[in-house]
């Protein structure tokens, strides 16, 4: 068992909370039980090590089983060390150390995509997981991430995404004009989600390839992105709310392009 906090082991893991040592190792960590599994049962290949309480493998004695039998590392801990591992003031008992995988946007288009999420300059971690996480709840190829946006890999982002983050490709590093102009190219219309859209969204054909195109919590799109896009699209709102959450109004879009899929 590891009780040491002050270990080597201990420090490494911890250290993958900064970007430049996620960066620089191609390594990250997943936090808790939902994420630990999924990451074990879609990516085992690519998880390095588990480390788990004792209290924790009692509790998930399947995952932790299912771990073994894939061939991972299995390090049983104290709370502390856990603790002292852990980027949040709770752990759940599991932690899993993950080797990054790259994903390409010649990858993505290669496939023929149906529906993409593309976020530009996106910066709060939990909005970004919730987006990934609405992606994949409906049906989304993949989520698009412009350079200037937050790590999806960081501790908080990979949380909220609750597993999501291992079902479907997510790409970053995405230089937004460039990326939209590819899109427009492989005949993917780019439908902007902005406040200022005079497209409703019940008025848009989701029918063909698209990509929802999501700005910043702050400022939203900027207007030569919006002029870039193929349509720029309002969720329709009472007038007594100023706007929309930005995830919640990802999950509204998708959830509507999820409907025109499921009725052609």
């Amino acid at each position: 068992m590891l009780t040491n906090v002050r270990s080597d082991r201990v420090k490494s893991v911890r250290s993958l909370s900064r970007r430049s040592v996620r960066e620089r190792t191609g390594r990250f960590v997943v936090d808790g039980p939902q994420g630990v599994r999924e990451a074990i049962r879609y990516a085992a290949e690519r998880v390095d090590d588990l480390y788990v309480t004792t209290a924790a493998a009692e509790r998930h004695d399947d995952l932790v089983a299912g771990a073994s039998a894939a061939g991972i590392h299995v390090h049983e801990t104290d709370e502390a060390v856990l603790a002292a591992m852990a980027d949040t003031e709770s752990p759940q008992g599991l932690l899993a150390v993950v080797s990054a995988r790259t994903h390409t946007l010649d990858d993505v288009l290669s496939a023929g995509p149906r529906l993409l999420v593309l976020l530009s300059a996106v910066r709060d971690p939990g909005n970004a997981g919730t987006v990934i996480r609405g992606a994949d709840a409906f049906g989304a190829d993949a989520v698009l991430v412009t350079d200037g946006s937050v790590d999806v890999l960081s501790p908080k982002v990979v949380r909220s995404t609750v597993g999501s983050l291992f079902h479907l490709p997510v790409v970053t590093g995405l230089d937004a004009k460039a990326t939209l102009d590819t899109l427009s190219g492989h005949g993917i219309r780019t439908l902007a989600a902005d406040g200022v859209g005079t497209t409703l969204l019940p008025d848009v054909d989701v029918s063909t390839p698209h990509a929802w195109v999501m700005g910043n919590e702050a400022w939203g799109l900027p207007e030569e992105l919006r002029a870039q896009c193929t349509d720029v699209v309002r969720v329709p709102i009472h007038d007594r709310v100023e706007s929309l959450n930005l995830a919640m109004a990802a999950t509204i879009c998708l959830a509507t392009s999820a409907g025109a899929t499921r009725h052609t």
